[in-house]
């Protein structure tokens, strides 16, 4: 399954000839124009002549059907050919007018009679619009598939540089974890080397047995040596990027998914960087943190 992008854009036209005899002008055509940006949920809006209005729940229905999350907009818009030439008016047409006429002239004497450019003007609208609303939800519904996969191609580049963040958190990790057990045995060793010459300048330091001061310098060592250690973090953090990259390879519905393990991840690199105890860890520390930032961008527009 494919990962979709909450941004995208897609157009779509489709022409509808008049039928023989019929006074509508001699071809129409209707154009459905679609974006879509990124959201936490889905928004529909639509900008569409009132003469079409009367589907906006159908399209409604067909872009929830197709699309879970994201602000999208669809924009319909109608050209006829010929509407500014003069229309031929029917025998059927004009009769239907004359009787009109003579029935509101009847019953009110006062009312103005028709002018020809009145005639003409109902004419060019009078036989209606409905035959526009098959070939506008033709193109709604070309527009919606073509929207899908150009959410389905941005979404692909979306996969494409996260797995590239991925492969980078990895090899930062890598990096740090032969550093870890060094590290933590520098530190340890500084530590005790401190806490010796703590005592030596400690008034009545030697009051104690040396045996019960070199038990308590090893546990605080020992306990100096776990707050630095960060093997917990790189374990957790390979965890979550297994995770990540499963879910990439499954596609589907996965951002807000995405939302959360990004958030672990720059938990994990927090308090890697927090606990770092060496230049080189909080070197990495910082990649880290650009590498998940960077991620973080990428899967707020991932569906």
């Amino acid at each position: 399954m494919a990962v979709y992008s909450m941004t995208g854009y897609a157009i779509a036209a489709v022409a509808s000839t008049a039928p023989e005899g019929s006074t509508a002008p001699a071809s129409a055509s209707v154009t459905v124009e679609a974006r879509s940006v990124n959201g936490r949920f889905l928004d529909l809006g639509f900008r569409m002549p009132d003469e079409l209005r009367g589907l906006e729940p159908v399209l409604r229905d067909k872009l929830t059907a197709a699309f879970r999350r994201g602000k999208i907009e669809m924009r319909i818009a109608t050209a006829r050919e010929g509407e500014s030439a003069v229309p031929q008016p029917t025998s059927e047409q004009l009769n239907r007018l004359a009787h009109l006429q003579g029935s509101i002239t009847g019953w009110l004497p006062d009312a103005r009679t028709l002018s020809v450019n009145e005639i003409l003007q109902w004419c060019r609208t009078g036989a209606g619009n409905e035959r526009l609303d098959g070939p506008a939800l033709e193109a709604a519904v070309r527009c919606i598939e073509g929207l899908r996969e150009a959410r389905a191609r941005e979404g692909a580049r979306l996969a494409t540089v996260l797995l590239e963040r991925v492969a980078r958190l990895r090899e930062l990790a890598a990096q740090a974890r032969p550093l870890v057990p060094q590290v933590v045995h520098r530190q340890q060793a500084r530590f005790l080397e401190r806490w010796n010459e703590a005592l030596a300048a400690a008034p009545g330091g030697q009051t104690l047995p040396a045996e019960a001061l070199h038990e308590r310098a090893m546990a605080e060592a020992v306990a100096f040596a776990i707050r630095i250690d960060v093997a917990e973090e790189l374990a957790r953090l390979a965890s979550h990027l297994d995770e990540i990259e499963r879910l990439l390879k499954a596609g589907g519905e996965l951002g807000k998914r995405l939302e959360f393990l990004i958030q672990e991840l720059q938990r994990e690199a927090n308090t890697f960087g927090s606990k770092s105890a060496a230049v080189e860890l909080t070197a990495i520390a910082v990649e880290m943190k650009v590498a998940v930032e960077q991620m973080r961008e990428q899967v707020q527009n991932i569906e």
